[in-house]
């Protein structure tokens, strides 16, 4: 009786899938994405404000709406002093007050600029910088520093340097392709054009830029690119701070540090040691007029969103327009309610929570997850190439997998945090800066590691694995469709929320994560061989989006895109492996003359459902580690076996891959 009743269930459960995404007129087997996502393109054509838009946007979208209505809720009434309420309303009415913000102008940057104008030499210059880093300032120094975890004894934190000295992608610095010289060309009058804004002379603004852009050129070619970035091992170099001091002299760190509020620096870990060095030579041999135009240039872009309409437009022309091909700005609201989200994102999420993210939809989230440990968990012994020490440590990390879901259990404490309408909307934000760094400081400098953090907001629509953590993470953000219905059956639910699942316990055993143990420090944990073995695996997934044509004279990145490709292959096939066992007893029917099988696959492939630009595809495919998502679909689907057996593809078909050619690591 119990197992027909759950039969009935299932039946009376939706396919979920909706007909209307999909483009009949094309073949599985020649461009499954335009088959599965071709409706969907063709229903939402890209609105002027997006340079790329697809299933996750329309997720953010129903999210920015409800948050709205959260945040205007409190906006409109009059909330007690100093309470979340009253930060979180004055600061969208600040944000949302363009009156007086176009009456301000850039006023409130110009104190700052005046500041950097008035400095003599390089050591005032220094002194300056630490005054600055105590006030909130927003700029990019030559470098960049953060505390995280040690990912050498992970439960410990660890102050860390990283390469910075330059505002876009490295790529536009050092590459002189046509698409890359058009970009920079433009970055270089964006620069011209924010001086002119600031009232500095045309012939002053040229000269500033030239400055600024032949510094930020050298620290460029000093940096690593996205690729080499990736590697842990090589990004990792722990010191004392006696030998920090030494390797890196002629500067004074220790005041740098102390009036950060980071006092008696035990050892640190410097990144990129070429980039630090040079950055050091950069302080050392550069007239101080030209340091002074790149620290003006690093506030000015850091503020360049919130000084009135004139300058967000010039902003907009150049991040928008030329980098991106969106075509206009998003509206104000939107503008307001994501700058909310991104300094009070845990207070707004605790409200968003509460109304709309139910109790069942996280419980039925928990058992999606302990299916794809078990499905993950038989793939691993079903591998031959690894041996059976590596299978041991694999399972112990697997069972070590912290998981997340929905919500923190306990909330960011933003007590601290003043929010002020008397203020300008820059000097809050300076505020904003000031109580962000405080904030990081108090929770950990000196302290062990928190591994209760949430690392996204409950409302944001992603999810996300963390190596020193060993953690997943699911916010309630995404828990909706297109990626999770709990009126759906298995077939959906499994496609599309479960392949996300399996993608993120995947980066535990990627080319990165599987450099992690169950307790997230860097230890080769694989027996003698197997390490290279996996390589090899690893170097077809690679090989393979490398040689994709994302444009007629660009090819994707199969190395940048390496982790997130295997992601996807590892969340096909473990949640595949979930689906099956799942329904193993109870067999979903056909419905609408799909089989359950082929449910699955078109479950996941509306996850990636997009249109986008052209010259968004040339940006992102320059710095995202995540493949596009018509490749996500149509590069990731011809390495999976069971996609070929679900609609029958054959060597006739376009998207055929020779069996011996696929991905064989899961």
């Amino acid at each position: 009786m119990m197992a027909m009743a759950t039969s009935m269930m299932a039946n009376a459960q939706t396919m979920g899938i909706k007909l209307e995404n999909m483009d009949p007129t094309a073949k599985p087997g020649t461009d499954f994405y335009q088959y599965a996502c071709g409706g969907w393109m063709k229903n939402n054509p890209l609105a002027p404000e997006y340079a790329r838009f697809g299933s996750f946007n329309t997720v953010a979208e129903e999210n920015n709406k409800r948050i709205r209505e959260i945040i205007e809720g409190l906006a409109a009434q009059p909330q007690p002093k100093g309470s979340l309420g009253q930060k979180i309303g004055d600061l969208y009415a600040l944000r949302m007050d363009s009156v007086r913000q176009n009456k301000e102008g850039v006023t409130p940057v110009l104190t700052d600029l005046k500041r950097v104008a008035k400095v003599k030499n390089t050591s005032e210059l220094v002194a300056l910088i630490n005054q600055m880093n105590t006030e909130g300032t927003s700029f990019g120094e030559l470098w960049g520093s953060y505390i995280g975890a040690d990912m050498m004894s992970s439960m410990e934190n660890l102050l860390e340097i990283y390469q910075g000295g330059y505002s876009i992608e490295r790529d536009y610095y050092v590459k002189d392709d046509e698409a890359n010289k058009k970009i920079f060309e433009a970055y270089k009058q964006h620069i011209v054009k924010m001086f002119q804004l600031v009232g500095e002379k045309p012939a002053d603004a040229q000269q500033k830029m030239e400055n600024v852009v032949a510094l930020e050129t050298r620290m460029a070619k000093a940096g690593r690119d996205n690729v080499a970035l990736r590697d842990p091992a090589s990004n990792y170099h722990k010191m004392s701070f006696a030998e920090f001091t030494n390797e890196y002299s002629g500067f004074d760190w220790k005041t740098y540090f102390d009036t950060q509020g980071i006092t008696d620096i035990d050892s640190l870990s410097v990144g990129q040691p070429e980039a630090l060095k040079e950055a050091l030579a950069v302080l050392a041999d550069t007239p101080v007029e030209v340091l002074k135009d790149f620290l003006q240039w690093q506030i000015l872009d850091g503020a360049g969103g919130i000084l009135g309409d004139e300058v967000y437009e010039e902003v907009f022309d150049f991040e928008g327009r030329i980098m991106t091909g969106a075509q206009e700005p998003k509206p104000r609201w939107k503008r307001s309610v994501n700058a909310v989200n991104g300094v009070l994102g845990e207070a707004v999420g605790q409200l968003y929570v509460e109304k709309y993210f139910p109790a069942a939809n996280k419980a039925r989230m928990e058992q999606l997850v302990k299916n794809l440990q078990i499905a993950l968990g038989q793939r691993i012994d079903a591998q031959e190439w690894m041996s059976p020490a590596t299978k041991q440590a694999a399972h112990e990390k697997l069972d070590a997998f912290y998981v997340k879901i929905g919500y923190p259990d306990k909330w960011r404490d933003y007590s601290k945090m003043d929010i002020d309408p008397a203020r300008s909307l820059y000097e809050n934000m300076k505020e904003v800066l000031k109580w962000a760094h405080a904030d990081m400081l108090a929770r950990k400098w000196k302290k062990p590691v928190d591994r209760n953090e949430w690392h996204m907001t409950p409302q944001t629509v992603n999810a996300y694995y963390n190596p020193t953590t060993n953690e997943i993470c699911f916010p309630a953000g995404i828990l909706q469709y297109p990626f999770f219905d709990m009126e759906a059956d298995d077939a959906f639910n499994y496609g599309a929320i479960g392949v996300v699942i399996g993608h993120e316990m995947s980066h535990g055993f990627d080319d990165q994560g599987r450099q992690f143990d169950k307790d997230g420090n860097f230890r080769d944990w694989w027996a003698d061989g197997d390490g290279d073995k996996y390589k090899e695996r690893a170097q077809v997934i690679k090989d393979f989006f490398s040689a994709i044509k994302v444009l007629p004279d660009l090819n994707a990145n199969g190395d940048l895109c390496c982790g997130e490709n295997l992601g996807d292959h590892g969340g096909l096939k473990f949640a595949y492996a979930a689906f099956k066992n799942a329904t193993k007893d109870n067999p979903l029917p056909v419905k609408e003359g799909f089989t359950p099988e082929q449910r699955f696959f078109l479950a996941y492939a509306g996850v990636w459902a997009q249109n986008i630009t052209e010259a968004e595809i040339r940006r992102l495919t320059t710095m995202d580690p995540h493949s596009l998502g018509e490749w996500r679909v149509n590069g990731a689907l011809p390495l999976v076996d069971a996609w070929y057996d679900a609609f029958g593809i054959t060597e006739k078909d376009p998207m055929f891959v020779p069996k011996e050619k696929r991905v064989k690591i899961w």
